[in-house]
């Protein structure tokens, strides 16, 4: 088969690269090459499920890697309301500024993209797993790991990185890539649950609280802070506000401790005489309700017990004012070492890929003419709370228009 465009990977990037580079030049021959059965099984895991659009609070800050500019091609290209208006879908947007399909489901979302390819008369060519591309004359070749064969004028690369294997993301182009010569930058999971030890979080899992969380470089040198409510499981720190630090393991892997201030809105003076006051109201309680006025019970036993050391059927009469001390300490900075990040199947987003110096701000190779990347495969990572989805929608319709824009000529 021979098409003039071929787009490596029918996920987010590269549903929105096919869309842009049918508009832009509807004479062209649009594939998406897909490994799976079927196009856009990630975008359906998105949001819950709810499929996290974008963000209306895009910010430099937000964005992580080695790609120029990523702000700069974010608003260069539609934003998801007129991207998504263009499919007849409506969004809404919370007060964090995260933006929703207004039927909150991701099924409606990739259903109308797949309306929308149809209508531009893109193909979809599922189960074609690529294992290997050539340059043949002025076009190229990519072979499928079965050996069928799909011959083009330019690729996409939308393939993305090592998050969520079990859609079919598992690393393979870019390995691919790695070895035909570009450079990647060191690969790890982002947003994404960080695991600590079992021990250390022991009686909490399931437990959920707002907070402030640091991370800190061997237990010194502070690398970043959010609020959020915080999570945990049987081995793990969990929520928004850790996902947003686990992109840190990239640098700091077996360096970082995560401190979490659970109470933000109180100083540790002011805790400090709360529990005081808590020693007069239940004196004589046992050790395991006196913490229960301000955390779950869950929580409020394991500050207790882990802190002090002490069996919980001691009267709270007992505390002592250094005690109190040490516990409102803990309460302001409860510290876990983080020993590593979820697997891959947990993880949302890939920290790394290819390199930014191999591709210019048309999101064409910098190595190859003719080839174009876009989406997650690149080292351009975003916090979570639709950062990620809105680079994926960005750098696809990006790279699928100036693909288009340069065959033009070539097809006349």
């Amino acid at each position: 088969m021979f098409a003039d465009i071929v787009i490596v990977g029918g996920g987010a990037s590269g549903i929105a690269a096919a869309i842009s580079a049918k508009e832009e030049l509807p004479s062209a021959k649009v594939v998406i090459a897909e490994k799976n059965d079927r196009i856009g099984k990630k975008i359906l895991a998105t949001g819950n499920g709810r499929c996290n659009l974008g963000n209306r609070k895009i910010a430099a800050e937000r964005y992580h890697g080695s790609v120029k500019d990523i702000v700069g091609t974010i608003k260069k290209a539609p934003s998801p309301d007129e991207f998504f208006s263009s499919l007849g879908i409506l969004c809404v947007s919370d007060e964090q500024g995260r933006m929703y399909p207004r039927s909150e489901s991701a099924a409606t979302v990739l259903s109308a993209m797949r309306i929308k390819l149809a209508s531009l008369d893109v193909q979809e060519m599922c189960g074609f797993e690529v294992s290997s591309y050539v340059k043949k004359g002025k076009d190229w070749e990519l072979v499928s790991a079965d050996g069928q064969k799909l011959s083009c004028r330019r690729i996409i690369f939308a393939s993305g990185g090592y998050a969520a294997p079990q859609y079919g993301t598992d690393g393979s182009v870019l390995r691919m890539l790695r070895d035909s010569g570009y450079k990647t930058e060191k690969i790890c999971p982002a947003v994404a649950p960080l695991r600590t030890s079992p021990d250390a979080v022991k009686g909490l899992k399931g437990v959920r609280v707002k907070g402030k969380v640091t991370a800190a470089a061997e237990g010194k040198k502070v690398i970043a802070s959010e609020y959020g409510e915080i999570q945990f499981t049987e081995n793990s720190v969990s929520g928004i506000c850790v996902f947003n630090m686990a992109r840190y393991m990239q640098q700091y892997e077996g360096k970082l401790t995560l401190c979490l201030d659970i109470a933000p809105d109180m100083t540790e003076s002011e805790f400090e005489d709360y529990i005081k006051n808590i020693r007069k109201q239940r004196s004589g309680l046992e050790l395991n309700e006196l913490l229960t006025g301000a955390f779950c019970k869950n929580l409020a036993v394991y500050l207790v017990k882990n802190t002090l050391q002490r069996p919980m059927n001691e009267s709270i009469a007992s505390v002592t004012d250094s005690e109190i001390a040490k516990l409102a300490g803990a309460v302001k900075c409860l510290k876990f070492h983080i020993t590593g990040c979820s697997p891959w199947k947990n993880v949302q987003v890939t920290a790394g890929g290819i390199h930014g110096s191999c591709v210019d701000d048309r999101m064409e190779s910098t190595k190859e003419k003719g080839i174009y990347f876009c989406g997650e495969l690149l080292d351009a990572d975003g916090d979570c709370g639709g950062f990620n989805l809105e680079w994926a929608w960005a750098s696809g319709y990006t790279a699928g228009r100036n693909c288009a824009i340069s065959l033009k000529g070539e097809l006349r």
